[in-house]
């Protein structure tokens, strides 16, 4: 009597079975087939682009008590320009105004402010602050006109990340380069955030003029035909047109803390509205 095969001798005698599946088909997109290269040459960006830096800058903005209508609407408009940005009901806080704000833009998950602190009803302060460790700088508000007054013709879209320009003489002194690099980081909207465009279509313009910042909005606007396409880097057929709003801002101090702390700048410039009130009266008196 036989002996019994084994079931690995079974297998081994068996002859391998060709493959008759269907090769693989590739990824088909909206304008045509994609093939496995092509997506992991994607995919590789993706990763590369995700380990790198991302701007994660959220902007609070809030206001104090007794603030007048035209300043109101100026917080309104830089809201409405900066989609990063969050903001807050009134404060009311005399004594610990830095610790309530700093709590505030803690709780809010902030990294910088934005505080319009009125005064008499007429002066604007505005506090522009890197939270929590500093520095922050303390601006006075002249030569305030809102969209509302203006009625100009530009016009861009809401949520749009604008190109930030700035003259020459920020790279004159140290204090104005610090003042430059907090410009960007508190208006400058970041990459890839929920609530913005992926494209520019306006320019935030900060110039310096006698020892203060002026702000200034412009359009770009590139006059063409629906039927005619604009040639990348056609400057030549681009316009600037005003939007609004328009404000100087006249520096104070700067302050390493926030809301406080060592003084590392201040204006040797700088004539509070007080004095020049007591000025006037002396003249007429």
């Amino acid at each position: 009597m036989g002996k019994k095969r084994k079931h690995s001798e079974t297998e081994a005698a068996a002859p391998a079975k060709k493959d008759d599946s269907a090769p693989e088909r590739p990824k088909r997109t909206l304008l045509g087939w994609k093939d496995k290269n092509e997506d992991a040459e994607e995919s590789k960006a993706k990763a590369a682009s995700a380990s790198g830096f991302r701007n994660k800058e959220k902007v609070l903005v809030t206001c104090s008590r007794r603030i007048s209508f035209r300043y109101r609407h100026l917080m309104l408009n830089m809201v409405s320009l900066l989609p990063h940005c969050k903001k807050d009901s009134k404060v009311e806080a005399k004594s610990s105004k830095g610790a309530t704000l700093n709590e505030l833009v803690e709780l809010k998950g902030s990294s910088s402010c934005l505080f319009f602190e009125c005064r008499k009803h007429k002066d604007l302060y505005m506090w522009m602050v890197k939270s929590p460790s500093g520095p922050s700088v303390k601006f006075l508000v002249n030569a305030v006109h809102t969209m509302e007054e203006l009625k100009l013709t530009g016009n861009h879209l809401k949520g749009s990340r604008p190109l930030l320009t700035f003259s020459s003489n920020f790279d004159k002194d140290v204090h104005w380069k610090l003042l430059k690099e907090m410009l960007t980081q508190v208006f400058g909207i970041p990459k890839e955030h929920r609530k913005s465009k992926p494209y520019h279509d306006h320019v935030f313009a900060f110039s310096i003029v006698d020892d203060h910042i002026w702000f200034r909005n412009y359009q770009i606007s590139v006059p063409h035909n629906e039927a005619d396409k604009v040639a990348r880097g056609g400057l030549d057929k681009m316009t600037l047109v005003e939007v609004g709003p328009r404000f100087c801002l006249n520096p104070i101090k700067i302050f390493g803390g926030s809301f406080g702390g060592p003084t590392l700048y201040e204006n040797p410039f700088y004539v509070s509205p007080n004095q020049v009130l007591g000025f006037s009266l002396a003249t007429f008196c």
